[in-house]
Formats: C-alpha cells, structure tokens, sequence
C-alpha cells in the first residue's frame, strides 16, 4: 500500500495562509499548502499537522500525533543553525530517533535532514523528513528525497524520478556546490535533437515563482578553476518533476 504522509509547518513567524491579517514580522506558510497538494497530485493519503511553534514541547506534541498517524513524516524549517532551530534534538532526545544525515552538500537544501524513529506500537520505524524552510529548498528536496523513498515504500520497480539528457537554452553560472535549477523544456527544439531547458528565472532559494512552471530539474556540477560557467548548448542531466507542456 501507499504510505501515508504527515505534513508539518514549523516557526513562530508562520500564519496560516488564510489569515486575512498579517502580523509584522511574519510570514504565510506556503510549504504546507504545496507539499500537500503535490503528495494528494500523487496518490498519497496527507495528515495534515498544521504549523508548530519554536518550542520543544509543540515540535514534541506535534511530531506525536505525525508519528502515530502516519508512516512518514514531512517537516520545513527548523534545521539550520539558528537558536530556535530545534527539530533535529527534538527528534533524537525525545523519540530517540536515528539521524542519517543534518547536511547535504548541495544547492538548494544544504540543511536537509533524515531520520527514522523507532515505533514501540508495530515494531516499526517511521521515517521523518526535516527539510529546510525556503519555500524552494523545500520543493526541490522533496522532490529528490521524499518522492523516491514513498514511491520505494509504494512498491515501485523504479523509484527515481525520470531522468533525460537535455542541452542548456542559455548560459548557466555554477555553484561552488552541485545545484538543482529549474527549468522548462522544449520537447521539440526548432533544430531538432535534444529538447532544449531555459531556467526558470532567478534562483534564489526564496522565489517561489521559479518553481511555478518548472517541468525538470538540472543537475549541475560545482564550479572549479577550470570550469565556471556552463555554455548553451552544453549537455546536462535533466530530472523530470512534472510533464513538460
């Protein structure tokens, strides 16, 4: 069977996005609202935990009731380095969870964190996602971390997301680490041959327009001495989030 995925907002500065006042200083909580439609867009069963407060005893409270009605377990914010960034010492001091890994080096998502819980009730262990706040961050860590392992848990033959060679429609700067742009495709260049990407604007890990209409994902390598810039009509790896229109 599917697993079923529980959905955790966390911050003092979040509102929900239906407030109709926005308090100074603070900010809607957009992460929620989209992992939960693309996991409901996927087939999955979402409990939605709404937003916890910057307190071990919400995070502690909400996590539980995440942890004994579902499978698995998505959190955004709360793991970079910040004195309220309390997630992962919730995890492992108070469920005695297992971190796997706090850090990814990559771009965006650096602050990505895995771990699994271990679940006295069935003698299992729960698998709990803490991604990073940035809307962005969040989207495109979900989707190269958290759609492979639910589909894996799904019984998929082939969990990854697709991947295709496709050539860059314009010059791309690189990253001193391996970064995800989004990007749309042209299936069916002029010219013919590979289908073409064009990013999707700026790359700030904050815009979240530039997922708005992203169909894949270029995976581009770090920058070195040699090599600082990708030219257009260079070949890259294209991961395929949505179907190209």
């Amino acid at each position: 069977r599917k697993p079923r995925v529980a959905v955790l907002s966390t911050g003092n500065e979040l509102v929900e996005p239906s407030a109709s006042h926005l308090p100074t200083a603070h900010i809607r909580d957009s992460n929620r609202t989209m992992l939960k439609a693309a996991l409901v867009t996927a087939g999955y069963s979402v409990v939605d935990l709404g937003i916890a407060l910057d307190s071990p005893e919400a995070l502690t409270d909400h996590l539980r009731k995440g942890l004994e009605e579902a499978d698995v377990v998505i959190t955004s914010g709360g793991v970079s380095m910040g004195e309220k960034d309390l997630l992962k010492a919730v995890l492992q001091d108070c469920f005695k969870g297992k971190l796997h890994f706090g850090r990814v080096l990559m771009k965006p998502g650096k602050p990505t964190t895995f771990v699994t819980v271990p679940w006295k009730v069935d003698s299992s262990h729960k698998l709990v996602f803490a991604l990073p706040g940035n809307p962005v961050s969040a989207m495109v860590t979900f989707y190269l971390f958290v759609v492979p392992a639910l589909r894996k848990m799904a019984g998929y033959g082939n969990p990854e997301l697709p991947v295709m060679k496709v050539k860059l429609g314009q010059q791309v700067y690189l990253d001193s680490r391996p970064e995800y742009q989004r990007a749309t495709l042209d299936l069916c260049p002029s010219g013919g041959g590979l289908p073409v990407a064009s990013t999707t604007g700026s790359q700030c890990s904050s815009r979240l327009i530039s997922m708005r209409s992203a169909s894949a994902l270029l995976r581009l390598p770090p920058r070195t001495d040699d090599r600082k810039q990708l030219e257009a009509g260079n070949e890259v790896d294209a991961l395929l989030i949505a179907m190209p229109t």
